[in-house]
């Protein structure tokens, strides 16, 4: 079976990393991938980073399925472009991937579905923000309507600032014309849980739930990133919690997009604050997370390839994924000047070294150049590690990270912490 994944980051290459272990005989390619992935599957240059552009690639070496990483080719619409040449892929229609492309088309149709969410204000133009931010009391959440890479949420303090915050955005000069347009909303307190289900339309299968760290500094200070970690632990949610994301969240989505005739098949990702206990969401992607990805893929201890069919073809069989006992840790390496405009061509060394202390190194935003594996992004490796408890994992994961070095290098040394003081149940 040959199977095309596409995309070039950290995600895709947990993808391919799990995919090469599947039980069936398969022929792995990725596009435009990256040097880890390369040691893994056949990297292949798209023409043009578009839906037309991997079709092409997918023709040429006549994938059996197509495997999707980032957003991006799903808002533009890969997955409808495949499905009318006859070609089986993994993802959300264009017009259901409106979901993470269009921050204001999801907190629409949360109210339409009755999902559980904060107050929120859409704004089309700067004086109907200025009115609305009146009506926050700060801190306040200011959010791109679109697509922004994971920095487009702004969490301000003052109202100085927020006013600020909303002119820079919708000026542009922040995130560019996903900013022309303005989600403002309530700042919620609670713990953050990523939780993402795979469907084919009808049925639905929860992977287990993971705590991603997206502000760029240690104690979540600084500006938000695409993803700095994350860990995966089943007893970040009671069972209870896990049934009231299901009935609440997922549930409603599927079958409300369904009646809308936006039909939602592939991977579901709820970004949820538990407020006292209980889910309110704070946004949705329509792909696999990065770098939820990485933990995931480590604890997974089932056929990815088999779960990714049943997705396809629409006879997804419902019932629970095999995983390994003991938690994830993936913690992100970023490059000197990220998230702003990263520093490039660094070379980087130590990731022999710190495989052979039993983590994966998932290979982002790398390069060979003259023969030497060199930055060429934000975020350069996700450095990902299990153990029998949280604590162990995280050791593990640092052993490793300290045998990695490129110029600029940074990353937080707190991933999975606070799990260890906020849920004492993971110890």
């Amino acid at each position: 079976m040959t199977i095309l994944v596409v995309g070039s980051g950290g995600r895709e290459h947990a993808l391919v990393w799990r995919l090469a272990q599947s039980a069936a005989p398969t022929k792995l390619y990725a596009s435009p991938g990256n040097p880890g992935i390369a040691r893994l599957a056949e990297c292949i240059a798209p023409p043009s980073p578009t839906p037309e552009g991997f079709l092409s690639v997918a023709e040429a070496i006549a994938a059996d399925l197509t495997v999707v990483g980032p957003e991006a080719p799903l808002v533009d619409g890969i997955v409808d472009l495949f499905r009318a040449r006859g070609r089986r892929i993994v993802g959300p229609s264009a017009a259901a991937a409106q979901l993470e492309g269009s921050k204001i088309f999801a907190k629409e149709a949360m109210r339409r579905f009755g999902v559980p969410t904060a107050e929120y204000a859409c704004v089309h133009n700067l004086a109907d923000a200025l009115h609305a931010l009146r009506r926050f009391p700060c801190p306040v959440v200011l959010k791109a309507d679109g697509l922004a890479a994971g920095k487009g949420v702004c969490i301000v303090r003052t109202r100085e600032e927020a006013e600020k915050t909303a002119e820079a955005l919708m000026s542009g000069s922040l995130v560019g014309e996903a900013g022309r347009r303005l989600v403002i909303e309530e700042f919620l307190e609670g713990e953050e849980v990523s939780f993402i289900a795979l469907t084919d339309g009808s049925h639905v299968v929860p992977l287990e739930p993971t705590q991603d760290h997206k502000a760029v500094f240690d104690g979540d200070q600084g500006p938000n990133t695409g993803g700095m970690g994350a860990y995966c632990d089943s007893r970040i949610l009671t069972a209870r919690q896990h049934d009231l994301i299901l009935d609440r969240v997922i549930y409603p989505v599927i079958e409300g997009m369904r009646r809308q005739g936006r039909p939602f098949t592939g991977f579901l990702y709820a970004g949820l604050m538990m407020v006292e206990g209980e889910p309110r969401v704070l946004e949705f992607n329509v792909r696999l997370g990065d770098p939820e990805t990485q933990a995931l893929m480590h604890r997974m201890d089932d056929d990815l390839l088999r779960l990714l069919e049943g997705a396809a073809a629409g006879e997804l069989r419902p019932g629970p994924i095999r995983w390994r006992t003991g938690p994830s840790v993936c913690v992100v390496l970023a490059a000197a000047g990220y998230p702003g405009t990263p520093r490039k061509g660094d070379p980087i060394s130590g990731v022999e070294e710190a495989e052979r202390l039993g983590a994966c190194v998932f290979h982002a935003g790398t390069r060979i150049e003259n023969g030497r594996l060199v930055t060429s992004g934000g975020r350069v490796l996700g450095v990902t590690a299990a153990g029998s408890s949280l604590s162990s994992a995280i050791e593990t994961c640092y052993a490793a990270v300290s045998k990695i070095h490129f110029e600029g290098m940074h990353y937080r040394r707190d991933i999975g912490r606070k799990g260890l003081k906020r849920w004492p149940a993971l110890e």
